[in-house]
């Protein structure tokens, strides 16, 4: 069984000492991915901007281990204020809609303020052939 290690190019991964995402066989973790645009180091201030970048970071990570959105087969969702998160469900539903994959919403602090989601999804490599 392989083990590879992802990386976005966060700082943050390097100062905390983790990994944007595992691939081990062929299972793919991916860790809790805010909305940062990692090249600019910005944030977006709306939660559904924050949704939709961290996403796109999600697609990125899935990439590199060579799988897709459509390869998640669970996703947790934290966000400090529980009630934006039906805010997010339009984002969400463009994304995961057909994929459908089982979910979770926790409401919790995040390690910065400035942060209104952050999102973690485990994905699976699907066999060729």
């Amino acid at each position: 069984m392989t083990r590879r290690l992802i990386s976005s190019g966060s700082s943050f991964e390097r100062e905390i000492g983790y990994s944007r995402a595992v691939v081990d066989g062929e299972w793919i973790f991916v860790s809790g991915t805010t909305g940062f645009d990692y090249e600019a180091m910005t944030i977006p201030e709306s939660v559904t901007d924050q949704t939709e970048q961290s996403l796109r970071n999600i697609g990125a990570a899935l990439e590199q281990a060579g799988a897709t959105l459509a390869d998640v087969v669970r996703v947790v969702y934290v966000l400090p204020q529980a009630s934006d998160f039906p805010q997010c469900w339009p984002v969400l539903r463009k994304y995961f809609g057909a994929i459908r994959p089982a979910a979770m919403m926790i409401s919790a602090g995040l390690a910065d303020p400035r942060m209104k989601i952050e999102i973690e999804v485990t994905a699976r490599l699907r066999q060729s052939g």
